[in-house]
């Protein structure tokens, strides 16, 4: 039987004979400060990017632990592999926190379509149960994956939020996996299509045990240029650490733009507010939200002690600890799933910072100042960290061995500024996060972040998603595919009424206020998009799985002037852990239904007047709404030409899933007849 882990309101306990103190940091030091044992593994693992002749891991422990990977697929005897220096690589993130970053290249394949189970021994000894009971289904003496054939069943989501009141959309595939089924039957992966964690969004519990945790591991400090504090040690202590970090800006008027962009957030009045009060700074704290996202285990290190606040602060914090206490009950399953499925990622904005990236001018304020270039840069080398190595390994050579060795030098005197800031550099310059799967179909992860084709005329006008040269690697990369799934964190196809809105604001100098990031937002962009689906090399079949938008739609583009397709179909299932407000996306379905009726002449002004776009109806719909508004997880079956057989949203709370069903009584926009 998995064990049950700790909430955060029964940590605040003392054991006998315990008494508080203060760190050397000046921090409150908890009980369990006290006690001198600590787990092995903090978190994880993590299964990520796995082939048959390679398995890629990702773990972290509160010390360089000496591993041994034992495998057993099928009906065959298990064998087991030493992960020596070249298998496992090792950084030492703080005193007690090492992130074990496994690579193992096999000389036999693994089969294919059969569950392998597998096991991490620590010290040739010490198995998964003795450690991460919690990692087990029952009945299982160990965890276990499979290595799928074909693509043939996926799941997917985004946007998942610690302290939103939705129940977490990962407990789908909890309890997907918990009921029997055949190997075959297990989905090939499970895709993160960005806003895995808010370093931007963090409620007060959240930062409170983010600090502890610091301290509990001795997670490495790090100095601040252009900072009202000096240091870190001196940020997580200072009155202003909780819900006014604002106020930790030089108080500069040239720094008011700076201000809005990160702390005091823009005013964001018909899709969302802007909550950074509590934005993540230094890597340290980046590095723990993750293990504290992805893992019970650190919970159990932590007390439940406050920070001294005021009182309407106060309030606050407590309205957000009962959101993070359920949060915290359900990371065992959460865990569960990540040790069982393969997981690939790719960041959106929250994972780095919101709007991150908007427009040429968003960048050259972030940019142009030191303090704000070092908290992206942080989230950056957390993400590198946490999420991007284990997408594709190769990839990240050198600025892995950058990071490596800042962490390494960090370990006598914390991390060293000027290190720090050429690694960021490095990875602000990166030009390989996104990344090709060979698989079948091929799947193809867009980085719709960094490589944007930048406004020349306006520099507050929005970015395209990506740019010429980002275009041109993504039609190479489709080249005589039959089919490809495509993974765009935004979704290229959305509501047409909401892009029109977002147009409008961009028009008036306002993006930043509607998130006006779309791919029909740019039109150089726009156009080089729908001439690679003409191309009569690239597939004929397309599947495009996004988020970001925080509700889940199917729609099926037929786009006109070439020869026998192609067909796309542009799949949406976002908020893992979040929601739109549910009034306002009723208004938005009903008006864009009206307004962009098949007789509507605005048809004719959108960039997808040659295309028929037919939406399949939410099977639980009770006025034709397209639009689907719950927390969960997005799920896919495919045909064996790789086109979606059924689309289901998998709803985290727990009702029955939903399908899309394919109502075509009419497209949903004229086609141009010329």
């Amino acid at each position: 039987m998995a064990r049950r882990h700790v909430p955060i309101d029964s940590l605040n306990h003392r054991p006998a004979g315990a008494t508080s103190g203060r760190t050397r940091s000046g921090m409150p030091l908890s009980d369990s400060a006290h006690l001198t044992d600590l787990p092995s593994v903090l978190a994880g693992p993590l299964l990520r990017r796995l082939e048959p002749g390679r398995l890629v891991l990702w773990l972290v422990a509160s010390r360089a632990l000496q591993l041994t990977l034992r495998l057993a697929p099928g009906e065959q005897a298990a064998r087991d592999y030493p992960l020596d220096d070249d298998a496992c690589q090792r950084l030492a993130v703080g005193e007690h926190a090492v992130i074990h970053l496994i690579d193992l290249h096999l000389d036999t394949p693994l089969p294919q379509d059969t569950r392998i189970d597998y096991d991490l021994l620590i010290d040739h000894q010490h198995g998964i149960a003795s450690w991460a009971a919690h990692l087990l289904y029952a009945g299982a003496s160990c965890p276990n994956f499979v290595l799928r054939a074909r693509i043939d069943h996926l799941l997917h989501g985004s946007c998942r939020k610690p302290h939103h009141s939705a129940s977490d959309g990962l407990l789908c595939a909890d309890r997907l996996l918990a009921a029997a089924h055949a190997p075959e039957e297990r989905p090939a992966l499970l895709m993160h299509s960005g806003d895995q964690v808010y370093v931007d969004d963090v409620a007060g519990p959240m930062l409170c045990a983010i600090h502890q945790l610091i301290e509990r591991l001795g997670l490495y400090h790090e100095k601040l240029d252009g900072a009202v504090v000096a240091d870190s040690a001196d940020l997580y202590v200072h009155p202003a650490s909780y819900y006014h970090r604002a106020d930790l800006l030089p108080a500069l008027k040239s720094n008011e733009t700076l201000r809005e962009r990160f702390f005091g957030g823009t005013e964001k009045p018909i899709f969302t507010s802007s909550n950074a009060d509590n934005h993540l700074v230094s890597l340290a704290e980046v590095l723990a939200m993750y293990l504290l996202v992805w893992s019970p285990t650190p919970w159990r290190l932590l007390d439940n002690q406050a920070p001294t606040l005021s009182a309407e602060d106060t309030q606050r914090y407590d309205r957000e600890r009962a959101c993070i206490a359920h949060f915290v009950e359900n990371l065992g399953g959460v865990a569960r799933v990540l040790a069982h499925l393969p997981n690939l990622m790719i960041f959106d904005d929250h994972d780095i910072t919101d709007d991150w990236n908007l427009s040429a001018q968003w960048e050259e304020t972030a940019y142009g100042h030191p303090f704000s270039k070092r908290i992206i840069g942080n989230a950056l080398i957390g993400y590198l960290l946490c999420q991007g190595w284990g997408n594709d390994p190769d990839a990240f050579a050198e600025p892995l061995a950058e990071a490596r060795a800042l962490c390494e030098r960090a370990a006598e005197a914390g991390l060293e500024s000027p290190a720090q800031d050429r690694l960021i550099d490095r990875l602000l310059g990166f030009q390989h996060w996104h990344y090709v799967l060979p698989s079948t179909p091929a799947l193809l992860v867009l980085d719709t972040r960094t490589r944007r084709w930048r406004s020349e005329r306006n520099l507050k006008r929005p970015s395209g998603l990506l740019d010429w040269e980002a275009l041109s690697e993504l039609q190479q990369n489709l080249l005589d595919h039959p089919s490809a799934i495509i993974v765009s964190p935004a979704p290229m196809f959305g509501v047409k009424l909401i892009e029109a809105v977002q147009r409008v604001f961009s028009w008036a100098g306002h993006p930043l206020m509607v998130d006006a990031e779309n791919w029909m937002a740019h039109r150089g962009a726009a156009s080089v998009m729908m001439n690679i689906f003409r191309h009569s090399r690239t597939p004929r079949d397309y599947v495009v799985l996004s988020g970001d938008v925080h509700y889940s739609f199917f729609y099926e583009i037929k786009v006109r002037h070439r020869r026998r397709g192609p067909t796309i179909w542009q799949i949406t299932s976002s908020g893992v852990k979040n929601e739109f407000p549910r009034r306002l996306l009723d208004v938005f379905d009903r008006l864009n239904r009206w307004l962009y009726a098949p007789w509507s002449p605005l048809n004719w002004l959108t960039k997808r007047r040659r295309m028929q776009v037919f939406p399949h109806i939410p099977e639980h719909s009770k006025s034709g709404e397209r639009l689907w508004n719950s927390a969960g997880l997005g799920q896919v079956l495919f045909n064996a030409r790789g086109q979606p057989s059924r689309v289901f949203q998998l709803n985290a709370d727990g009702s029955a899933r939903t399908e899309f069903i394919d109502d075509r009584d009419e497209p949903d926009a004229q086609h141009d007849h010329a």
